[in-house]
């Protein structure tokens, strides 16, 4: 009769143990691994996308912008536990007057099905976030996060004051001196922490930006602030300036900024891509830089597109197209770095856009 009392409560135990198991939540233990999974597939897609839709502007194609506009993670657990006990007179007298049997069957059933809804980027919301040039306020607080200059000027900015920048886009324009010493002599001061960004907000004039000269006491930073002053026509005693979104000003105490959209920005970089000399010969790619003449334009060099004819190894990014591959060297930290800076002009330029950002539901029931 012990016997049959311990097998009995071995097997409920059994079943006890099976069950709350059953019950315990799939979805906490899912987050610290699905949170990161699915992060580094959309950002590796976004690079890819980004750079695709540049190397097409190259070869005359249109860009299509794919948004992912939710992630839907769905899992299902399902589980069947089943028990089964016995007794019965036991003649032979081995153990005791009863003998007994058991069995305990468990059956479970894992299923995940993603959902992922995509948006194509048209009409209204293409105009705003391609189209539409990028706030000098925005371009400033970049500089203001640690950018330099020399990277983001020549990339961003058409001119600033008058003072062209190199450009490519319909006819090969060369830059004007003056614009990289600006870039240059910003980037001294950015580092010397005498440039600051402020926004001003009047009830009547709404929001004003200005960019801020602080005092230094090393001789050559002063220095260089006073050029800069006067290479855009400046008052030399001013420190603090008005910055505008224009391509000329006549007033010598605010800066126009003329600023680039992310569509004239991707066809700049497009001119860069070292394509095949072939595919410009033959008209299937627009003129520009070619493959083992690196461009000599300035600050072009900052982003590097390689090109070839079969898929690159250990490559940062790097997406097919018109039977070649293009690429960028996961060894060129200058090109990684700009890039990832156009990629954030892109969270940038969606002011004003209505779409909202990817959102990941995780369903997930006891």
């Amino acid at each position: 009769m012990k016997t049959l009392l311990r097998t009995s409560a071995g097997i409920a135990c059994t079943i006890a143990t099976l069950a709350v198991t059953a019950c315990a939540s799939v979805g906490p233990t899912t987050v610290p691994r699905d949170r990161i999974d699915y992060g580094t597939a959309i950002g590796d897609s976004w690079k890819q996308q980004t750079l695709l839709n540049i190397v097409k502007l190259r070869y005359g194609d249109m860009p299509i912008f794919l948004e992912i506009a939710q992630v839907i993670a769905g899992y299902q657990f399902e589980s069947t536990v089943g028990a089964g006990f016995n007794a019965a007179n036991n003649t032979a007298g081995l153990v005791g007057p009863f003998a007994t049997g058991g069995s305990v069957v468990a059956q479970g059933k894992y299923t995940d099905r993603p959902t992922l809804i995509y948006a194509p980027l048209t009409g209204n919301d293409f105009l705003k976030k391609l189209m539409t040039p990028i706030p000098p306020s925005a371009i400033l607080f970049v500089l203001q996060s640690g950018y330099v200059a020399d990277i983001v000027m020549p990339i961003a900015i058409d001119s600033i004051n008058g003072i062209n920048n190199a450009s490519r886009r319909s006819i090969d324009r060369p830059g004007d001196p003056r614009f990289f010493r600006i870039a240059g002599l910003l980037r001294d001061l950015q580092r010397a922490g005498v440039v600051q960004v402020r926004i001003e907000r009047a009830k009547r004039e709404g929001e004003t930006t200005l960019i801020v000269f602080g005092p230094s006491k090393d001789p050559k930073i002063a220095a260089e602030s006073r050029e800069i002053r006067s290479i855009l026509g400046l008052k030399p005693d001013l420190r603090e300036l008005k910055v505008f979104y224009g391509g000329y000003s006549e007033k010598n105490d605010e800066i126009a900024m003329l600023t680039r959209s992310m569509l004239q920005i991707m066809v700049e970089l497009a001119a860069n891509i070292q394509v095949p000399a072939s595919d410009v010969a033959e008209g299937k790619a627009a003129s520009g830089s070619v493959r083992d003449q690196p461009s000599e334009t300035p600050g072009s060099t900052a982003l590097q597109i390689m090109s070839g004819d079969v898929p690159p190894q250990g490559a940062y990014v790097a997406v097919p197209y018109k039977n070649h591959w293009f690429w960028i060297a996961e060894t060129d930290i200058r090109s990684k770095f700009t890039f990832a800076f156009v990629m954030l002009l892109f969270s940038i330029s969606e002011t004003g856009v209505t779409g909202s950002a990817p959102v990941v539901t995780v369903p997930a029931s006891p």
